[in-house]
């Protein structure tokens, strides 16, 4: 599980990296970024009713995100607020290849 202190929860931080951020895109996922004043890294996940109606598939999609953030953690810039949001055409084969398409889209917006 993503440490509270890496975690975005309020909706005025999220607010915050969409008006500031830049945005990155590849394949299914866009990611938003901006700079924080703070020694780490925070992110959060949106998953919308368009990529299902059922909240157990939204939630098992943000789920897999969250690991791959933990895990890529030690590796991603500090400072940064990130907003990861699926985009409604993720199809089965693309969540196999989560991991890769995470990698490359943090690769693109220089954060490893």
């Amino acid at each position: 599980m993503l440490p509270k202190h890496n975690r975005l929860t309020k909706k005025k931080d999220f607010e915050r990296v969409f008006q500031k951020g830049k945005g990155f895109q590849k394949d299914s996922l866009y990611l938003k970024i901006t700079k924080n004043n703070l020694k780490n890294s925070r992110f959060g996940f949106i998953v919308s009713k368009k990529y299902s109606k059922k909240a157990t598939m939204r939630n098992k999609v943000k789920r897999k995100l969250r690991a791959l953030v933990q895990e890529k953690l030690p590796q991603l810039k500090k400072g940064i607020d990130g907003v990861v949001v699926v985009i409604a055409d993720l199809t089965p084969r693309d969540l196999e290849n989560l991991e890769e398409t995470t990698n490359k889209l943090f690769l693109k917006a220089r954060l490893l």
